[in-house]
């Protein structure tokens, strides 16, 4: 938008956002979505038809034709004096529900198709623009190869068989086979086929070929949660690196996520500036035990300016054991012993209370953790890591991968995967195998935490939860 206006003639396209105004002058807020900004349109009704002004409600789709000026008003520094204006779609004020006023988080969840038309849901779509771009210049500045992985699979990454079944079988008439059970060789692929839960297997494949990759795709988990930190569909970021340890992909990590909020400071301030107002208003409310110590530009600086503290699973057990929230019973799920899987209350205190600063974890419980991470030689842990944020807990995880074939059929044993099923990814430790790791970044979590809303719903333009599929 021009800041020095020369009297141009202009002609602007977007939709009301407000209307008001008195007989002598109608002042009209027009937004086309690229910004946060309005652009304040001045009819004269000497010059606009009443007719149009009348059709100009909340909603409605104009073009306007003007010259732009220096605005008379403190808010803005120019305004369009309009000297022809177009209805060019309609907006019924009994029907239209995005009224100008305050309304829930959750009503507009019902309205997903039009949400994005309200400041918050517009600036956290352009932030998650902003957010996808700088994924893919900081691995392309980087060497890396994006990779696309499939959709449609024949494995479960995660070994935890919440999946969503992909199959062309009538469920009224579907094929048995001698013993009773489905018969999957007559379904279009001639197996069990289900959605992705990761691009993680197939990525090392390429990763132990071209060396260092990423994939950034869907995932999709048929877990039955219905909370404010879990999707059906979600994306993810997944790069694998040959020849790297563990602290190599720690450093790597740390590097990414300090990248994508120094990208958002400096290319979305304005979108967060009004974000972080929202979410000041928003802490208000909270309970003081659930308010946020700082805001949310103050929080994401706070990640830049400071290192990651490293520290192992078995360490931050000891801290939990002895802090004053489990000796008094505060957390919901007490630590008693090593092993415990950490929750997102324990994570928080480590980063909020504890070591006031990001956390990273190494070196978790085999029990715990998947199949495919590298074994200790201790024998007890795996060479694992997860990063920990303020207000969200865990944000990443990784691991070195267990690169060693006999170890890798062991474990694949002790946990029932066939080995059949998985030979193709077996062959990379058969033929030229050698040390490399990976981790995975939730793309959703990453914008919960630079938008600062509190559900994930709010920062995906269609959330796919249970028993909610609309669009």
């Amino acid at each position: 938008m021009a800041t020095e206006p020369q009297e141009q003639t202009v002609c602007a396209k977007g939709w009301v956002r407000t209307k008001r105004g008195n007989k002598n002058v109608t002042f009209v807020a027009l937004n086309d979505g690229s910004c946060i900004g309005n652009l304040q349109v001045v009819a004269d009704p000497g010059t606009i038809d009443g007719e149009v002004l009348r059709k100009i409600t909340t909603g409605a789709s104009l073009s306007v034709v003007g010259k732009l000026i220096a605005s008379q008003g403190g808010k803005q520094a120019v305004e369009l004096q309009a000297e022809v204006i177009e209805v060019l779609g309609e907006a019924d004020p009994e029907e239209y529900p995005l009224q100008p006023k305050k309304h829930s988080l959750e009503f507009l969840r019902d309205i997903a198709h039009l949400r994005p038309r309200t400041n918050t849901f517009s600036a956290i779509m352009r932030v998650r623009h902003a957010m996808i771009f700088a994924v893919h210049k900081f691995f392309n500045e980087k060497g890396f190869v994006n990779v696309h992985t499939p959709i449609i699979t024949h494995s479960d990454a995660e070994g935890a068989g919440e999946t969503f079944r992909v199959t062309t079988i009538d469920p009224e008439n579907a094929p048995k086979t001698e013993d009773g059970k489905v018969d999957y060789t007559q379904d279009f692929f001639g197996k069990e086929t289900n959605l992705t839960v990761s691009g993680q297997l197939e990525g090392e494949l390429a990763a132990m070929a071209m060396g260092e990759i990423y994939t950034f795709g869907p995932t999709f988990r048929a877990e039955n949660s219905n909370t404010t930190r879990h999707l059906a569909e979600f994306w993810m970021i997944e790069p694998e690196m040959a020849f790297y340890d563990l602290v190599d992909t720690m450093d790597l990590a740390e590097e990414f996520l300090k990248y994508l909020i120094q990208y958002a400071l400096e290319n979305c301030m304005e979108d967060l500036q009004f974000l972080d107002k929202r979410f000041a208003d928003e802490n208000k409310g909270k309970p003081a035990n659930e308010r946020s110590d700082m805001g949310l530009i103050e929080k994401l600086n706070f990640v830049l300016e400071n290192d990651f503290e490293r520290l192992t699973y078995t360490e931050a057990i000891d801290i939990l054991l002895k802090s004053k929230p489990n000796k008094k019973k505060k957390f919901k799920y007490l630590i008693e012993e090593w092993g415990a899987d950490l929750q997102s209350e324990h994570e928080r205190y480590l980063v909020e209370k504890h070591f006031k600063k990001p956390v990273i974890l190494t070196d978790y419980p085999k029990e715990i953790k998947a199949f495919y991470m590298r074994h200790n030689e201790d024998g007890k842990t795996v060479a694992a890591m997860d990063i920990l944020f303020p207000g969200i807990g865990e944000i990443v995880g990784g691991s070195q991968r267990e690169e060693r074939l006999e170890n890798l059929v062991t474990l694949m044993n002790q946990i029932g995967i066939p080995q059949e099923d998985l030979d193709w990814y077996l062959d990379t430790r058969r033929f030229g195998s050698a040390q490399h790791s990976g981790f995975g970044l939730g793309f959703e979590r990453l914008m919960l935490f630079v938008t600062g809303m509190g559900n994930i719903r709010d920062v995906i333009p269609f959330p796919r939860t249970p028993k909610n599929c609309e669009f």
